[in-house]
């Protein structure tokens, strides 16, 4: 019987790894599927600098610069994640589906979400067929209802993906997502920088960017995984005597908002370059170059860059953990924090917790994107293009929560071996 429960576990691990690994291949292979209509070279040579594709192609894996079918990637179900999130704090219906009728709730906010979606797909999609106009053969409003339909239903496979892997695989389906296709720049980028190497400066050139990058994942490390655990005590421990023996903790995390605070901060930053592309005004031009990474002033971006990442790990430390309703919990399950009382200086008590923390991560992480711009200025070695602090955030975070995953899941299916 115990071997049979061995083999039983071992399938169903492998299972899920298999089942996982053939999605993310799916995914890839898409990305290498030309929409018709389109030329493809043409419009490589003109993209091959443009600040907005290289962004999109962090998370398409280079296919919004082939315009596959996978163009979109998991962009647009990461764009109505992210609308759904801000309209639960400021719409009190969609609030009520999230924390009072529990699994129903979630499922119907879930199916909002792929709706939004799915509308952001096709307008992004439609958009696209108007950008690529000048490369297209024959372009009319068929081939636009044809590469609208291709690239929608493209999106809505990527994210089906991404939902069958969260569900049935191992890990974060999108995060995987975007974890391979940041995996499957890698080998171009490194052969681009092995190509040039030659001189002794190429070398030690190389062996800095090394030790930068380090560094860096050391850092993201650190800040991914680090944490402030506040002791709580139930009443049941109080009156039983052992508040010293069997305390439970709430974790406060170091960097709250992950990765997307640098992905908010980089959006934004890429608008001015895209309407430089558009606005035909010289003193709008001046204004939009200011805060260009190539055209404008670096230390002035770099500033801009630095601050925005501030703001958006406030703004998004603060849609994660409401205070005010941790205290209210607390309260419910007759809990309390050492030394503060129960109510308004709970709240007050875990807000300034939380302000600090987030000023440390917030700090860490702005410092972290932003130096690899510094020691480019400061010694002018180039970096790895494509290949910044977003990546390496996404890479390490990524990595560290699926291995994490699958502790979990190996340790529950061996709970009762455990036990014995």
């Amino acid at each position: 019987m115990q071997t049979i429960r061995k083999n039983t576990k071992r399938e169903g691990i492998q299972e899920r790894i298999l089942l996982t690994l053939g999605l993310l291949i799916l995914s890839r292979l898409g990305t290498f599927i030309p929409v018709p209509g389109v030329d493809h070279d043409a419009f490589y040579q003109s993209i091959s600098t443009n600040p907005i594709v290289t962004f999109l192609n962090i998370f398409s894996g280079g296919g919004f610069a082939s315009i596959g079918i996978f163009a979109l990637g998991i962009v647009p179900y990461i764009n109505a994640s992210i609308i759904i999130q801000l309209a639960t704090t400021s719409i009190p219906s969609l609030e009520k589906l999230q924390k009072e009728e529990g699994e129903a709730g979630r499922q119907k906010i879930s199916q909002i979400t792929r709706y939004i979606a799915l509308g952001w797909a096709a307008i992004q999609s439609i958009g696209v067929s108007f950008w690529v106009r000048p490369y297209v053969f024959n372009w009319d409003a068929q081939f636009v209802i044809e590469m609208t339909l291709a690239l929608t239903t493209g999106s809505m496979l990527i994210m089906w993906f991404s939902e069958q892997i969260t569900e049935k695989g191992i890990g974060n389906g999108p995060s995987l997502l975007i974890f391979i296709n940041i995996i499957a720049g890698l080998p171009k980028l490194i052969q681009q920088k092995s190509g040039s190497v030659g001189t002794n400066t190429q070398i030690t050139e190389l062996f800095v960017l090394a030790s930068i990058f380090l560094i860096m994942i050391v850092g993201i490390i650190f800040i991914q995984e680090g944490t402030r655990r506040i002791p709580i005590i139930s009443a049941r421990q109080l009156g039983k005597g052992q508040s010293q023996n069997k305390t439970s903790y709430l974790p406060l995390r170091l960097n709250q908002g992950g990765v997307m605070p640098i992905i908010f901060a980089s959006a934004i930053l890429v608008l001015p370059a895209y309407l430089g592309q558009i606005v035909k005004n010289q003193f709008l031009l001046n204004i939009l170059n200011l805060l260009s990474p190539t055209s404008g002033d670096k230390n002035l971006y770099l500033i801009f860059y630095f601050s925005l990442i501030l703001f958006f790990s406030y703004f998004y430390a603060s849609l994660i953990i409401n205070p005010n309703d941790v205290s209210q919990n607390l309260k419910k399950m007759e809990s309390s924090i050492p030394g503060v009382r129960p109510g308004k200086a709970t709240t007050d008590y875990l807000q300034k917790t939380l302000n600090r923390l987030t000023f440390l991560g917030a700090l860490f992480l702005a410092f972290i994107a932003v130096i690899p711009s510094i020691i480019e200025n400061v010694t002018n070695i180039s970096t790895f293009k494509g290949l910044g602090a977003t990546s390496l955030l996404i890479l390490v975070g990524v990595a560290i929560d699926t291995s994490r995953q699958i502790q979990t899941y190996l340790i529950s299916r061996n709970y009762e071996n455990i036990m014995k």
